[in-house]
């Protein structure tokens, strides 16, 4: 067994023990966290690097080392807290931080293993892929919720893969979750450019990548991701802001803006009334860069990416169908994005691919342009990997591999040359275009086209297999039972 798949065999058997103790893959995934950026900091603190991090000696690495039992949990916990405090990246990994591990023992053994492994000489995607692996499992535990956070990799990758950032090009995210845009950004900007010089390099590591997360303790795994990948430094300003993008516009402007925003179709807040009982109120937002103002979440989402691009910009964006089609708003939404935007790709997306049951979701791919009379957008390329499509979370996951001849047919080195493979003689084709006209008499302007057949209605033979058909049943009843507790908690 190699360095690495020892290291990655005893992150994992430690983990399964602090589950016999109730500690589930988010609270472990938090302990490391904190414990693996303690330690990398004394590296940095010492020879040759002799950084100072901002970490007082009273609650460095060693402090923890040299503690035992009741008055190591002690240490501990106040550690976290005083840390929590501190400016920088620092303050956003420490922010609400607390101790999960009620065992002293079992927190001490953890501390030993983590002090084993000279962290900052391992490689980035050593570090990475150990990180990465556990937040995929953090996310498969379904009653955490994380599975919110956490977009399949194999459409980030394919989503990145069209888009093809280039060097020296800033990159955001106004809902970034775990970073998996970023990281997924960074190895192919890595691969595609090995030949980058070091002002390049620079660059890609301090400035170009930016992002906004609400959620603390998701903020604090998406820093680690980011930091253990070798973007940022440990002393450095954290790139993922705490503040909700959607409150204002804060002028910064982006060459690429790749996204899958928070499923839930209303923004709300929450308030305790007269009678100190919780109440939700809907939450919408007042900004004069926006076309329309509604509480649909998504919606507002697609237009702060819209006002976040520089007129030169270009976007990748998972969206739920509901933008797709949604009257009043969404139609206002869908007409000015046409008309100041060439919104020129749409692929339509499986269920069964988010941990969020029963989502039917699109990736929008659109251009920003600068002001002008006539409409941007002259057609809009459509590829349906949804009818006769179906994939499970474990049995059958979305695959790279999956997504291949939508990228082919997307042609990424030159969009302006594609060929449809839909055509009277060949109905089952997937890639097909609409012409601005064709989209703007649909009515309300829906973006919400389908042209092939669902063979599962007219040919029993065609049924997928039992257990697919069984999870997509559990899907739509979930899916149907998230929406009727919404109305629910509305009234």
């Amino acid at each position: 067994m190699n360095a690495t798949a020892s290291i990655v065999s005893k992150v994992w058997s430690f983990c399964n023990t602090l589950r016999d103790d109730g500690v589930g893959y988010g609270d472990y995934l938090e302990q490391l966290t904190y414990l693996i950026f303690l330690k990398m900091a004394d590296e940095y603190s010492q020879p040759p690097h002799n950084r100072k991090v901002g970490i007082p000696p009273e609650y460095s690495w060693q402090s923890l080392k040299a503690k035992r039992g009741a008055e190591l949990e002690v240490h501990y916990v106040t550690l976290l807290r005083e840390l929590a405090n501190k400016a920088g990246m620092l303050g956003q990994i420490f922010t609400k931080a607390q101790n999960k591990i009620q065992d002293p023992a079992k927190l001490s053994r953890l501390i030993e293993m983590i002090n084993e492994t000279d962290w900052v000489t391992m490689g980035a995607d050593v570090k990475g892929d150990i990180y990465e692996g556990l937040l995929e499992r953090n996310a498969e535990d379904t009653k955490s919720g994380a599975g919110q956070y956490f977009t399949p990799r194999a459409l980030i990758k394919a989503m990145v893969e069209c888009v093809r950032p280039e060097p020296n090009k800033s990159i955001a995210d106004p809902a970034c979750g775990t970073g998996g845009f970023f990281l997924a950004a960074y190895d192919f900007l890595v691969q595609s450019y090995p030949a980058m010089d070091k002002p390049q390099k620079a660059f890609l590591k301090h400035e170009t990548f930016f992002g906004n997360e609400i959620v603390a303790g998701t903020r604090r795994m998406c820093l680690m991701n980011m930091f253990l990948h070798n973007i940022g430094e440990i002393d450095g300003e954290s790139m993922v802001s705490p503040n909700d993008a959607l409150v204002a516009d804060d002028g910064r402007r982006y060459d690429y803006v790749l996204a899958n925003p928070p499923f839930g179709k209303k923004s709300s807040m929450s308030f305790t009334n007269e009678e100190g009982e919780q109440e939700k109120d809907d939450l919408t937002y007042n900004r004069q860069d926006f076309w329309a103002t509604t509480s649909n979440k998504q919606l507002n989402f697609v237009q702060h990416i819209r006002t976040m691009l520089k007129t030169t910009g270009r976007a990748a964006v998972v969206v739920p169908d509901n933008v797709l089609f949604e009257g009043g708003a969404g139609e206002t939404v869908r007409k000015r994005l046409l008309e100041s935007t060439e919104l020129h790709t749409i692929l339509r997306l499986p269920t069964g691919i988010f941990y969020a049951n029963g989502v039917k979701a699109n990736v929008l791919f659109f251009d920003n342009r600068e002001a002008s009379k006539d409409p941007w957008t002259k057609e809009i390329w459509y590829y349906d990997y949804r009818t006769n499509i179906h994939h499970t979370l474990k049995k059958k996951p979305l695959r790279f591999e999956d997504l291949a001849e939508f990228i082919g047919c997307y042609n990424p080195q030159n969009r302006h040359v594609r060929q449809e493979t839909w055509h009277e003689n060949n109905p089952e084709g997937r890639w097909r275009k609409f012409s601005y006209e064709q989209v703007i008499a649909r009515d309300k302007t829906s973006l919400d086209i389908f042209w092939l057949k669902d063979k599962s209605l007219a040919d029993l033979d065609n049924l997928p297999e039992p257990d697919i058909l069984a999870d997509e049943i559990i899907q739509n009843i979930e899916a149907g039972l998230s929406s009727f507790r919404a109305i629910a908690n509305a009234l």
